[in-house]
């Protein structure tokens, strides 16, 4: 189902207008009203009246997360202080907390936004959604909820945690969608296996997964243990939390609500812009944004587009599968390695759980990589023969992918710790030295 036909099969000279026209909206609005961003335009030798169209927009300077930290909390903001009626944030575990203010109009956009991803999901007002990622500040809860009232659908705010009340409120109200993090999704499979409760008793049907990278392994695991069709949900707080970018029944790439957010493709050396089909770090601004709008914010996702028409008939741009994130590539010995290549190699090996931990370190000016890797049960063993053989398959499958060998330690099933939140897989003890 497309929920808004009229812009998601736009065809794309109305849609370079319709864009170009919420740029300029969106340029005069920064300029007139956010000193931040007047001063950088200034600098940059741009006034609002050279954007012209959407493609003007290459004259414009780039924004970035530590510009958020830096103008903490409303040097940002375009709008007065009183038309924000609603703020979220991330978690600030790496500094100040990012601070994003709404309006009454940026709400009902991104609920619009979000519920174009329902609709190509396959629900509808008949659907009953468990929302159980977190509520509060972070967006994916109240994103996620917000989008399934405006579907019209039932929805149960469960949150994140308090498993077995999950699997009550599953089973007992007929949720028919689950949207969480992909990781809380399969901490619930272990949990609704060991539950005794039949798989057949529940309503199950679809899945809302993103706030995490994931991998197309992964989610074929999620898929068979709960028995659902997993799709992916692409945003991020500093645009505008769940709703960004959606998959449809085809999964042959992401489809952004690039009428809301223009997405473009840079180098993420030079920051010059790339073509179709070109890897490199997503930038998106948002064209509708009345708060905190943003202005070619560098994401540090590596992917590229694609402006091909989609067989479901959406002609919105889509993006491929994020490789990754720059900031959360690893140089280990000179090697760039992302740890959703490890959750690949892992979800293809039988005797191993998708569960994993990597500890980097750098001892005797050398670089450590170390993996805990948990094992499957039937497959878990006292035999240090049989321990050490698996530990030597595991080490060649992720050395054959990512370059360089890890040191694989087999753990006895449920040792690593489960998150019910965005997975932490990873401990860079370099940073620290």
């Amino acid at each position: 189902m497309i929920w808004n036909k009229s812009i998601e099969c736009l065809d794309r000279e109305s849609m370079c207008k319709l864009q170009g026209e919420r740029l300029r909206s969106v340029v005069e609005r920064v300029y007139h009203n956010c000193a931040p961003y007047r001063e950088r335009m200034q600098q940059a030798g741009v006034l609002p009246e050279d954007i012209r169209t959407i493609d003007d927009i290459v004259k414009l300077p780039f924004s970035s997360k530590q510009d958020l930290r830096d103008y903490y909390p409303w040097g940002l903001l375009a709008v007065s202080r009183s038309e924000i009626v609603k703020i979220h944030a991330s978690s600030g575990t790496t500094g100040k907390p990012i601070v994003m203010g709404y309006t009454r109009n940026d709400i009902a956009n991104w609920a619009e936004a979000g519920t174009r991803c329902y609709a190509a999901y396959g629900l509808n007002k008949d659907d009953v959604i468990q929302v159980s990622y977190g509520y509060g500040l972070f967006t994916g809860g109240l994103g996620a909820h917000d989008a399934g009232l405006n579907l019209g659908a039932t929805v149960i705010p469960m949150s994140a945690g308090n498993t077995e009340k999950q699997l009550l409120m599953m089973r007992d109200l007929g949720s028919t969608a689950l949207a969480c993090t992909p990781s809380y999704a399969l901490y619930l499979a272990e949990a609704l296996e060991k539950s005794g409760i039949p798989r057949e008793e529940l309503k199950l049907k679809v899945g809302i997964f993103g706030a995490e990278p994931w991998t197309e392994e992964m989610r074929k695991e999620i898929q068979f243990r709960l028995g659902i069709k997993a799709y992916d949900i692409y945003g991020l707080t500093e645009i505008s939390g769940p709703g960004v970018g959606f998959e449809c029944e085809h999964q042959n790439g992401t489809h952004l609500n690039e009428d809301l957010f223009f997405p473009e493709i840079v180098d993420p050396k030079t920051g010059e812009p790339l073509p179709d089909g070109v890897e490199g770090e997503l930038v998106f601004t948002t064209l509708s944004k009345e708060g905190m709008p943003m202005i070619r914010f560098r994401t540090h996702d590596l992917t590229s587009l694609t402006h091909e028409k989609c067989e479901c008939g959406r002609t919105l741009v889509r993006m491929s599968r994020i490789l990754g994130r720059t900031d959360d590539m690893l140089i280990i010995r000179g090697v760039n390695v992302f740890p959703s290549q490890v959750e690949a190699v892992l979800c293809t090996l039988e005797e191993v759980e998708p569960h994993f931990f990597i500890t980097v370190d750098r001892i005797n000016n050398t670089d450590t990589f170390d993996i805990d890797v948990e094992i499957k049960e039937k497959f878990y063993s006292d035999v240090m023969s049989e321990m050490e053989r698996l530990r030597k398959k595991i080490a060649h499958a992720i050395q054959s992918v990512v370059g360089i060998q890890p040191n694989i330690k087999p753990v006895a099933p449920g040792t690593i710790e489960r998150s019910q939140g965005k997975a932490k897989r990873v401990n860079d003890k370099r940073k620290f030295k």
